[in-house]
Parts: C-alpha cells; structure tokens; sequence
C-alpha cells in the first residue's frame, strides 16, 4: 500500500512539475525553442515546394542544410531549370548564386523582403535566424489550453531602427514548440502574410511541422506550400559546407 500511495505521489510530482515548467516558459524561451527544434545543431532536410496562383501552378524540390541559428544553405534540385540555384547565409551575410549565369551575388538587407523563386517566401523567410531574438521585444499575449497542449500567442515587435522588414509579427506557438501560425504585418500594422501549419508528424526523431502554408492577405488564391519529405538532424557536415565554393557546387 505505502508502495502505491509512493507511485501515485511520484507520478502526481512528475506532471505538476511538467506543469510547472510549462507555466515558467517566457516568450523567449519559446521562440527559441522554435527556432531550435526546425534547425537543431546541424540539419539535413529535403522539401517539396508548391506555388499557386489563379491561373498557374508549379512544384520545386529543395534541399536545405543547416548550422546553428546562423549558418544556412538551399538549394533547388527540381525542375532541371531551377536546379543548382542557391542561397547561402553565413552570419548576417546572404548569398544567391545563379548556375545558368555562373554567377553569385551578395545580397543587401534591402534586396532581402524579395520573393525567392518566385514564391511567397522571401529570402529572410527561408533563412530565419535568431534575429527575432536580437531585434524584437517579445511578449505573450495569449496563453490556452488545447488537448494535452499549452497554445500560446507571442507578440514581436522590432527594437527602434533595428533592421527588419515587418513591423510587427505575431507567433502561435505549441509548449513542444512546434509552430502553429506566424503572421507578418507592415509598417503600418497591416497583417500581410501569414504561415499556416497544415500537418504535424514525426520525423527525424523530432515531432514537427511537416506542410506549412504561407499566404498572401492581400490577394486571394496566392499561397506557397512546403512540404518536408525528409529531415535528419545532429548530424555531422562537411567544414566547408557554409562557404562560397559550396554554394556553387552541386552538393
């Protein structure tokens, strides 16, 4: 009996603690975990890309590695047209380099709210960073039960003169971090975009969004789909990986 009372305490001790460190998680604490949970140490992920528009659509194949928050490259493997287009970024420092033209390109902070291949990602999209925790004061605005999930809404809002695009951003993140929405507005508070996780699954060890929606508010029946069809994470990579003679081989 002392047996039992002592399994049922230790259980009852586990969960308020697990409790406990749901109700401690800052808004800092969940964007980072965000942020780490897509990327780990290192990463190795293969997507499939989908744009749409009213009257066209078309599918890509990516492959993306990963270093820290920091250090990124992608790639287009598919359709051959695209094939060998990249990006790299290195720090605070991007890159495109162009296969047909043989041809790479530094790119500036002003160029980077572009449209990558044509999508509704820009260039900032596809190679998020620490910068929210750098140059946003972050705040939970909302904080609900779903299921066995704390949801909590976190408010971004950038530092004066720091040197981003949107003028607010708001996340809705799981307590496993997994995202669920992150809307982008202007200057002028106007929600412009917004991401949608479509599907969560488990894959390289992790549980994850497996197809996020980005969208256009603006317009309607403009959207970009990404779809992970493969993910490893903590893995070893090649020193130079993070380099300009990487980027312009076919890795």
């Amino acid at each position: 009996m002392n047996r039992t009372l002592s399994c049922l305490a230790a259980g009852m001790l586990v969960l308020s603690t697990a409790a406990a460190d749901a109700e401690d998680l800052t808004a800092e604490e969940l964007v980072s975990g965000a942020l780490d949970l897509m990327r780990g140490a290192t990463s190795h992920v293969e997507l499939t890309m989908k744009i749409k528009r009213p009257d066209w659509e078309r599918s890509t194949s990516v492959v993306s590695w990963s270093q820290g928050r920091e250090d990124t490259l992608i790639r287009f493997t598919a359709p051959a047209k695209d094939a060998g287009n990249a990006l790299l970024k290195v720090g605070d420092n991007m890159w495109t380099y162009t296969p047909r033209l043989n041809r790479t390109i530094r790119l500036p902070y002003s160029m980077r709210a572009q449209s990558w291949g044509g999508s509704d990602f820009s260039y900032n999209d596809l190679s998020r960073s620490d910068q929210v925790l750098r140059h946003y004061d972050l705040a939970i605005l909302d904080k609900r039960q779903d299921g066995e999930h704390t949801i909590y809404t976190i408010e971004a809002v950038p530092h004066e003169n720091a040197p981003v695009v949107w003028g607010k951003e708001i996340w809705v993140l799981r307590d496993d971090y997994v995202m669920l929405e992150q809307v982008f507005y202007d200057q002028l508070q106007v929600a412009l975009k917004r991401m949608t996780t479509l599907e969560i699954g488990s894959m390289g060890g992790r549980t994850l969004a497996t197809r996020m929606r980005m969208e256009r508010l603006d317009e309607s029946d403009h959207w970009t789909e990404v779809v992970t069809d493969s993910a490893e994470f903590d893995i070893e990579l090649p020193e130079r990986m993070f380099t300009l003679f990487t980027l312009k081989e076919a890795t």
